[in-house]
């Protein structure tokens, strides 16, 4: 089976062409970077507009990527695809719009069934992409800009969510600590750069480990850094030289990934799973990788890290995870978006 996928949960357009949900013929992605990074953010208007504008060239680089032949003697036939599967939530009401609206048309003009697909079950599913092996069951963290959600996957389409942010995404406070900083947006690889010439040790962030729960919260530590900021001098729009940024970057991402590992590994040993899968933008984080990479050496764990290129939002794991969806039957009838959509069963047992 042949899915295109498109993304546009939020800044990035994407579109790409997997095969049996596992094998990558084509992947496209338009960031919208520079758009936002004079706002320190992003700007949702802004990025519906430019979702506009991309998609269509976007979707059509994917299919002649896949499928060249085609792509050169193609008029008014349909490409040779399966089906479409299209992120339609969780994300900014107006790029998942977009996504959606370009899916059915494709779908009604190609005669093509559409099915829609979880933002977060993606990312569970871009590891799948790199191991053919990999299958459920398994625990994953999703840790991205907008969530940080850790959901045990006992099979395709069978979830648990075990805990969730209760405040501050890990990559959040990556990008709020950043602008404490005056390192620029986005905050995520600024501060995994710098903080390779700090000390991790330097500055004693407090560890929200959160004992009694699964859920996260980062809102505390990003204020601890204000706070330890306005205390050595470097407030209102003041910022530390090179030297004592580092070392703030380095304590604080040690402090994050410190959390994000610890109660990933408890969680991993209480439900037994022996595979642990991460996903999202921070997974691209250096410290967290070589932290998850020495955790599950030491508790005897199958640690599943996506490619650089899609731990960041991309159309390959909407397919992949739109392939399984569809082969169990899945997803039929009208595309509904959501952007607040949760993680929920849409299978039964024998699944996938």
């Amino acid at each position: 089976m042949r899915v295109l996928g498109i993304e546009s949960s939020c800044d990035e357009t994407a579109a790409a062409v997997v095969e049996d949900g596992r094998r990558v013929l084509s992947s496209v992605v338009f960031s919208q970077e520079r758009l936002h990074r004079p706002f320190q953010g992003i700007v949702p208007e802004i990025a519906s507009r430019a979702q506009l504008e991309q998609i269509g060239p976007v979707v059509r680089r994917a299919l002649a990527g896949a499928f060249p032949a085609w792509d050169r003697t193609a008029k008014r036939t349909a490409p040779p695809i399966d089906a479409i599967a299209v992120t339609v939530g969780p994300g900014l009401v107006g790029s998942l719009l977009v996504g959606k609206m370009t899916a059915e048309a494709l779908g009604w003009a190609w005669n093509k069934p559409t099915v829609g697909v979880n933002h977060l079950e993606g990312h569970l599913f871009a590891n799948l992409l790199l191991d053919r092996s990999l299958r459920p069951p398994f625990l994953g963290l999703v840790v991205s800009g907008g969530h940080t959600d850790l959901i045990l996957v006992e099979d395709f389409g069978r979830y648990r969510v075990l805990g969730r942010t209760r405040d501050d995404a890990a990559g959040e406070s990556f990008d709020k600590v950043a602008k404490l900083l005056g390192l620029g947006y986005p905050g995520g690889p600024a501060i995994d750069r710098l903080a390779r010439r700090g000390d991790p040790a330097s500055i004693p962030f407090p560890r929200p480990h959160l004992a009694s729960s699964w859920d996260f919260s980062f809102s505390g530590l990003k204020t601890a850094v204000l706070y330890y900021l306005e205390k050595a001098g470097y407030g209102r729009g003041r910022f530390p030289d090179r030297r004592i940024a580092a070392d703030v970057c380095a304590s604080f991402q040690s402090a994050v990934t410190d959390v994000l590992v610890a109660k990933t590994v408890r969680a991993a040993r209480k439900y037994r799973a022996d595979q642990v899968v991460v996903g999202g933008g921070v997974s691209a984080n250096s410290r967290l990788r070589s932290e998850f990479s020495k955790a599950g050496g030491k508790w005897g764990l199958k640690i599943h890290l996506p490619s650089l290129r899609l731990c960041t939002d991309n159309a390959a794991m909407i397919a992949s995870a739109g392939h399984y969806r569809l082969k169990a039957g899945a997803g039929k009838g009208p595309l509904n978006i959501d952007p607040s959509l949760p993680v929920s069963d849409w299978a039964g047992p024998k699944a996938g």
